[in-house]
């Protein structure tokens, strides 16, 4: 799958891709719209985009070492390497291409809604919902963001927020790993 996908190409079949928010955004852009029922568009920045953009930092290797043998009972270090984690995030850039790839998607919604358009980055883990889990709500969405510097911002701190201190305990005590639960952000035209 590519980085990055408009909602009209997304449908419940791209969950591992797209995770279970931006799907059903996918199917509801693709099949309502017929149907006279107006839902606002984008694109959606690929879990895939999320673990090629950890792999290509080193964020994977740094986010392993500073998660390994993390108590999630003792508060104050789940806290600190959260926010460790949260940090480094939103210290890395994207690799050049992932940028220009997000920049792209970001223009072509503006040729659509008009330039500066204000969005939603909303996050959609692609591990929410599944049978004895639940992750919904676990992470971060950004409202009323405007402008491609932002929303790159934005998208980071969406990625990032799949290390908040609950998201890492749910995980932790669910015994998922970490490292193989992706995030895609949806990007998408605020009503």
């Amino acid at each position: 799958m590519k980085h990055i996908v408009k909602f009209e190409e997304v449908s419940m079949k791209d969950v591992p891709h797209v995770g279970g928010k931006n799907a059903s955004l996918g199917e509801m852009i693709r099949t309502l719209k017929s149907k006279g029922v107006p839902v606002p568009s984008g694109f959606v920045v690929t879990a895939d985009a999320y673990f090629y953009f950890l792999k290509e930092t080193g964020l994977d290797a740094f986010i392993k070492k500073t998660l390994k043998g993390l108590d999630t009972k003792n508060l104050k270090e789940l806290h600190r390497c959260g926010s460790v984690v949260r940090s480094a995030f939103m210290r890395t850039e994207f690799p050049e291409n992932l940028k220009l790839e997000i920049g792209q998607g970001y223009r072509e919604l503006e040729k659509r809604y008009g330039n500066n358009a204000d969005v939603a980055v909303r996050s959609s883990a692609t591990a929410e919902d599944l049978p004895g889990a639940s992750f919904a709500g676990e992470q971060e969405s950004y409202l009323g963001i405007r402008g491609q510097a932002e929303v790159l911002r934005a998208v980071r701190a969406t990625m990032a927020s799949l290390f908040t201190d609950r998201a890492i305990s749910y995980r932790k005590d669910r015994g998922f790993d970490h490292m193989k639960v992706g995030l895609s952000a949806g990007v998408q035209k605020m009503v």
